[in-house]
């Protein structure tokens, strides 16, 4: 989109003022930059700016359907390159900045941009679209009381080898209570880059959630073992959730289990409450890496080959596997196809299951703003059950 391509009635684009008027002088970019957070984001319209010399500069952002690499346009007598992209309200969008310089190329986070959101590969510039709000819940409360983080090592015959779990225990954990029980595949990075410490404190807070205990996994060979093993389920279900059960004051039955996991561990989330039906009763998948094939061979290959088998053999017979089931997406992902797919042959079995898209792509932001209306659903606190 062009600056110039405005709507009737509408006043135009802040880089179109700046174009329209006489400086174009370092004065004049200091001052339209100290007058804008960047990227400038107006109704759907989103300005992203680059500020420096280059040969080229371009936009790299991670939404599924636009162009991954989108040239900024050099204001002629300025330093400032620019481009227009449109952006729906309530969308967040994380991106790079690609730049050429002395026939080499660069991807920098957006040095006119504070915002960022961390992930295992580093971090990324954050666009938030116009009614993104960070959600309040999954900031630290001073009224909130703190859960407490415990690290424990299993070891795993199925596996074959120890497996470190990080354990966390509600404030005011009683042994004379009795808890839910959470396994979280992925625990450290869900920690580390989905503030779920956070935002299980908040929630339990509020009564939105129980007091719930949490399993939070750390894989070994992630691929293999979160790819459909039946190992990985035999861990699951025959040796991390009954020696839990025997050290913890856990309720103990499938209706008090949950299981959950982002991109690669939904599927292991998947494979384990299939492969051992009313175990957990209710399971959580947030962009599960759903590969299928109706014909032919599946285009991501590699490590996806069991996970292919698996969904091609649910595909074929749908089966209940437990009781809740929670499934959420992002629009901006490579895997909304899959996810939406999925969701008729869940419902069609008779479980109880709610889809949820967002504005947003494969990123641990995503998945924690999902964490409340998920968690909340399947696990419901004191305060959801007196409204049910």
């Amino acid at each position: 989109m062009s600056p110039t391509d405005v709507a009737a009635g509408r006043r135009p684009l802040a880089i179109q003022r700046f174009l329209d008027g006489a400086g174009r002088d370092r004065r004049a970019v200091d001052d339209f930059l100290a007058r804008h957070d960047v990227p400038i984001v107006e109704g759907s319209s989103c300005t992203f700016l680059y500020r420096g010399e280059a040969e080229e500069v371009y936009l790299r952002q991670f939404i599924y359907g636009l162009p991954s690499r989108q040239p900024l346009r050099r204001i002629d007598r300025s330093d400032l390159w620019y481009v227009v992209v449109e952006i729906p309200p309530g969308s967040r969008c994380e991106y790079k900045l690609e730049v050429l310089r002395g026939g080499e190329s660069r991807w920098i986070e957006d040095p006119l941009n504070p915002v960022r959101a961390r992930d295992p590969f580093g971090a990324n510039s954050v666009c938030r679209g116009e009614g993104y709000v960070v959600p309040e819940w999954t900031q630290p409360d001073p009224d909130a009381r703190n859960g407490t983080l415990e690290e424990i090592r299993i070891r795993s015959r199925a596996l074959r080898r120890d497996c470190p779990v990080t354990l966390y225990l509600p404030a005011r954990y009683r042994k004379s209570r009795r808890y839910a029980l959470l396994v979280a595949h992925d625990g450290g990075d869900l920690l580390e880059y989905a503030a779920l410490r956070t935002v299980l404190d908040n929630l339990i807070h509020r009564l939105e959630i129980p007091a719930v205990v949490v399993a939070l996994l750390h894989p070994g060979e992630r691929l293999l073992e979160y790819g459909d093993s039946d190992a990985h389920g035999r861990f699951l279900t025959t040796e991390l959730v009954p020696r839990l059960e025997k050290r913890f004051a856990l309720a103990g039955t499938p209706r008090s289990r949950c299981i959950m996991g982002a991109s690669f561990g939904a599927a292991a989330s998947f494979s384990a409450a299939w492969r051992n039906p009313g175990f957990f009763g209710n399971v959580f998948l947030l962009s599960g890496s759903f590969a299928f094939t109706d014909i032919g061979f599946q285009e991501r290959g590699g490590a996806y080959r069991r996970v292919t088998e698996m969904m091609n053999a649910y595909r074929a017979a749908p089966v209940p596997f437990a009781r809740n089931v929670f499934v959420t997406c992002g629009v901006y992902e490579s895997l909304i196809y899959e996810n939406r797919s999925l969701v008729p042959l869940l419902q069609e079995t008779g479980m109880n299951v709610r889809y949820v898209e967002a504005r947003d792509g494969h990123n641990w932001e995503n998945w924690r703003d999902r964490m409340r209306e998920g968690l909340s659903w399947l696990m419901p606190g004191p305060l959801w059950m007196i409204y049910e």
